[in-house]
């Protein structure tokens, strides 16, 4: 039977020196307290400046087409208007106002970047670039912001939000001179991911960094509890009849690779490498950081983090807002050798 706890930390060392080497599929925990590796010289002004430097890119439009999932149609929306409703959408507005003027900039970098690859509109939603959905970022009306959240939440952070958004108008991130495609997500676990290892292509500005301030994330740690057979036949579903009983998963399931940030690559199961991802879809999990442990005819799935972890971690932002980084000094440090230069 898989064991409760196998010595997280040595395994962890050992897969670093020797990351293809098959290994039982151990328990993996992380300190999350340790010390940030961004810049020791850090700026407590929150008000700096944006670099005084410019960009040939405009907007195509003050006015966009977005797609609303939610109805099938599209909706015609002032540029910066359709910010405010995704800052608000896709991170909390308590939040610091650093992380969310953080959150504002590559919002507004993603959309651009969506107008220029997409102009006529995306294969998904082809009379559009970008839609209200989690397929491009997600936006929400006024309306339906106030519906979702509780009474007086509108009188007491639309305001916020509208700060964020205008404080930064019409910056954007680029690398090399080119605007760059700023993929974010909620909660890393301790470190994001190379693009490569979660999208396949390597992306410069998409480096797996240090994410340490995340513990006030809800979705730091998750947990998913499955019989044994349950689990069994869900993988022998999907993969065919294996060799894997109740009593030897412990000899049958090894530890494939592991990904410079710490996520899961492969396992593998009776001689089949199965990717991490396939198994997070398989078992609805928050992240591709998991572990196993069984006990009796149980098996609890321990995951940390939430996303794909590539980008930005949200709850990484807040936490370095509080920490008293900018919002310059928070996407320089998840968007590696970036510069965030004025649209205008």
């Amino acid at each position: 039977m898989l064991n409760r706890l196998i010595y997280a930390f040595v395994v962890f060392a050992m897969l670093l020196t020797i990351p293809n080497m098959s290994l039982n599929f151990f328990e993996k925990k992380f300190n999350f307290t340790g010390e940030a590796i961004v810049k020791e010289n850090k700026s407590k002004n929150a008000n700096t400046k944006p670099e005084e430097k410019h960009t040939t890119d405009t907007y195509e439009s003050e006015l966009i087409k977005v797609y609303n999932n939610k109805t099938n149609d599209v909706i015609v929306i002032d540029f910066e208007e359709y910010l405010k409703g995704v800052v608000a959408s896709e991170m909390p507005a308590e939040f610091h106002a650093e992380a969310l003027k953080a959150q504002a900039v590559s919002a507004r970098t993603y959309l651009l970047y969506r107008l220029k690859k997409y102009p006529n509109g995306q294969p998904e939603h082809t009379k559009a670039p970008v839609c209200t959905g989690n397929h491009c970022q997600v936006w929400s009306s006024k309306d339906e912001l106030i519906a979702s959240h509780y009474d007086g939440w509108y009188d007491e952070y639309w305001s916020k939000i509208e700060e964020a958004v205008e404080s930064t108008k019409g910056q954007i991130l680029t690398y090399a001179g080119k605007i760059i495609e700023p993929l974010y997500h909620s909660t890393s676990g301790g470190r994001t991911e190379n693009s490569e290892d979660v999208f396949s292509l390597a992306v410069p500005y998409l480096r797996s960094v240090e994410s340490p301030y995340e513990g006030d994330s809800p979705k730091l740690n998750g947990s998913v509890k499955i019989t044994t057979n349950e689990f069994i036949d869900k993988i022998e579903s999907v993969y065919g009849d294996m060799d894997i009983r109740e009593d030897n998963l412990d000899e049958k399931i090894l530890l494939g690779e592991v990904s410079e940030g710490g996520k899961i690559k492969t396992i593998i199961i009776d001689n089949n490498e199965i990717s991490g991802r396939e198994i997070r879809s398989l078992f609805n999990l928050n992240s591709t950081n998991f572990s196993f442990i069984q006990s009796g005819n149980e098996i609890e799935i321990l995951t940390t983090g939430y996303g794909h972890g590539v980008g930005m971690s949200q709850w990484g932002a807040e936490g370095m807002a509080k920490e008293g980084y900018n919002y310059q000094e928070i996407l320089k440090h998840y968007y590696t050798g970036v510069e965030i230069v004025n649209m205008k």
